[in-house]
């Protein structure tokens, strides 16, 4: 029998008024992620990628529908995500296209600044943020500001961050478009492997074609709807 899904999305829709009539960002959308599970998002520019990705991810409300995460619903129209803050930290990990590391901290800093957020404390937080780092061969790097870092290990560093409190759901917004194909599949393959080990669900929009044999499967958006299924490459 299949695990019950992390993610469930269930006919979500997201309108904005623009001038006289209204935007339809997303329109009855439903996506479910299981764990252990890489999903890529794709479509063109304004297709509602992003918008289905931060209603996923708690922070914006759907204008109708609802988010469940492992079975609980915790996201529907008029939501207070505020109150949300506490969830979201302990069971999303965000990634964006950029690492959006703190300039004056250490790779090592970084990580542990999410886990003393989490109030683990200071020597314990970055024991194991150093550890986690090992883990992603970054263990030479961990006293790094991240100006001394390739992007590809400063993306490295942004997903550290993002799975230092071992949340059950990973969203990740283009984050290999600033990188070259190389660097790029490996970080993909990155995500593939923290599913494969961890059990997260994770959702990557991405544009990047070169790595889609990573997924275990693809969705395609148009319109701000969810299309058939897109073929692997």
């Amino acid at each position: 029998m299949r695990a019950a899904p992390i993610l469930s999305i269930e006919n979500a829709t997201r309108h904005y008024p623009s001038g006289d009539g209204i935007v339809r960002a997303l329109d009855g959308v439903s996506l479910e992620i299981f764990p252990g599970e890489v999903v890529g998002i794709l479509g063109p520019s304004g297709s509602g990628k992003s918008t289905m990705l931060m209603i996923a991810g708690l922070l914006e409300p759907p204008t109708d529908g609802e988010v469940r995460i492992n079975g609980e619903r915790v996201s529907h129209a008029g939501a207070e995500l505020e109150s949300l803050r506490d969830f979201r930290r302990n069971h999303i990990g965000f990634v964006f296209q950029k690492a959006n590391l703190i300039p004056f901290l250490t790779a090592v800093e970084n990580v542990a600044l999410a886990l003393e957020i989490d109030d683990v404390p200071p020597r314990v937080a970055r024991t194991q943020a150093t550890m986690l780092l090992d883990e992603l061969d970054l263990g030479h790097r961990i006293d790094n500001h991240p100006a001394r870092l390739s992007g590809g290990e400063q993306q490295r560093v942004a997903i550290a961050r993002a799975i230092a409190n071992e949340p059950a759901l990973i969203l990740a917004d283009e984050p290999t478009a600033a990188l070259d194909g190389v660097r790029g599949r490996q970080v993909i393959a990155l995500f593939r492997q923290i599913a494969d080990q961890r059990g997260a669900g994770i959702a990557i929009v991405t544009h990047d074609h070169r790595a889609l044999d990573l997924f275990d499967r693809t969705v395609e958006m148009a319109d701000g709807r969810l299309q058939q299924p897109a073929g692997l490459a």
